[in-house]
């Protein structure tokens, strides 16, 4: 009877660990609240890499008379994105204005309408501090602002004034309050001008503690999207491992990476979630390994229970992306789970390839659901 007890006692334990990995749970806070009721608050947050708005993409687009439609290279993300509240994206090339001539590599400027079909889509959080921010200069920046103002969308990294970017804005979407905020490492040795340092967020220390002491006592999470790494290195290099770990010691929840192109792993340090790259959500880039990114989802739960707030992380899960063309045309965006070897030959065996470079920190994190 003992033996047979304690057998069950093991196989509980087994199951209860388990259980807690594959719901792996990242406490933000355990505080007294002044509200008694008891509650419970969800938010759903899903996130892709990079918007690299190619001329071979806008022309792709094109329809006449200055006009592009991009619909056709999302219509297998709409069902995914559609189900989340939040939906987060680096806006890689920036939306400028037509006045200023539309543009290809090394300086982009792309059309409003990819702006346009990718908040149609359901994308409604947008970072707009990368390497390419600087590329057509003060007007396209603050053409850019007054675009993203005129959408139902948070963004972050780019500011009308010092006024406009010490003042940060905290969001509260389904009763669990926000803060999102955007910082590049790199401006492609564009100079900001002299006294109009608030156009592009440059990664600092010093200004990412200031802007995270102002918000982290208003809200339950706080969500920082990173432009840093080496291009085309599945690898997070030494300086992206440092300002992880410098976030998490500030507090920081989410942390959104990008500019690598290429898939990086994803991982816990501390109770902060590190996503080193998603690679790219659209490019014309050549390269198998610049056509595959990644789509991170997950849920944010806030609980009051007899006057104590508790916020958690969970059900991490990644998919796999693939960006077609053929001859830098039919451009489409295509989750794995609906490719067969006829569009990518080989597909399963990518998958398995980037599953691992996924899990390679952390192999809790889940991938197509496992």
């Amino acid at each position: 009877m003992k033996k047979t007890f304690k057998i069950l006692l093991l196989f509980g334990s087994i199951l209860f660990v388990v259980s807690c990995i594959n719901k792996r749970v990242v406490e933000k806070k355990y505080v007294p609240s002044t509200d008694n009721q008891n509650s419970e608050h969800k938010l759903s947050l899903i996130m892709v890499g990079d918007a690299l708005i190619h001329g071979a993409i806008y022309k792709d687009a094109y329809i006449n008379n200055d006009q592009y439609d991009f619909s056709e290279m999302f219509e297998n993300i709409r069902p995914y994105v559609k189900n989340y509240d939040l939906a987060f994206y680096n806006q890689e090339t920036i939306i400028g204005g037509k006045d200023l001539g539309l543009s290809t590599y090394p300086l982009f400027n792309s059309p409003e309408e990819i702006g346009d079909e990718l908040v149609d889509v359901g994308f409604n959080m947008v970072s707009l501090a990368n390497n390419h921010t600087l590329d057509k200069g003060e007007k396209a920046i603050l053409h850019s602002l007054d675009y993203w103002n005129s959408k139902d969308v948070i963004y972050s990294g780019c500011s009308y004034s010092f006024e406009d970017r010490n003042n940060i804005e905290t969001h509260s979407v389904n009763d669990i309050e926000i803060a999102f905020l955007s910082y590049t490492i790199f401006t492609n040795g564009l100079k900001v001008p002299n006294g109009k340092e608030y156009l592009v967020n440059i990664y600092s220390e010093n200004q990412v503690k200031k802007d995270i002491e102002q918000v982290k006592d208003k809200v339950d999470i706080i969500i920082v999207s990173m432009h840093w790494g080496e291009e085309y290195n599945h690898e997070p290099n030494k300086n992206q491992k440092q300002i992880a770990e410098y976030l998490s010691s500030l507090g920081v929840n989410i942390i959104i990476g990008h500019h690598p192109h290429v898939i990086q792993p994803i991982e816990y340090i501390n109770d902060t979630l590190v996503i080193y790259s998603l690679g790219n959500f659209i490019s014309a880039q050549v390269g198998i390994e610049k056509l595959i990114g990644a789509m991170v989802s997950l849920e944010i739960k806030k609980v009051n229970y007899k006057g104590h707030v508790s916020v958690n992380i969970s059900n991490v899960d990644t998919k796999l992306l693939y960006t077609y063309y053929k001859n830098f045309k039919d451009f489409k965006v295509i989750p794995f789970d609906i490719l067969d070897d006829n569009i990518l030959m080989g597909y399963k065996e990518l998958e398995s390839d980037y599953t691992s470079i996924i899990k390679k920190y952390d192999s809790t994190i889940k991938v197509n659901g496992s």
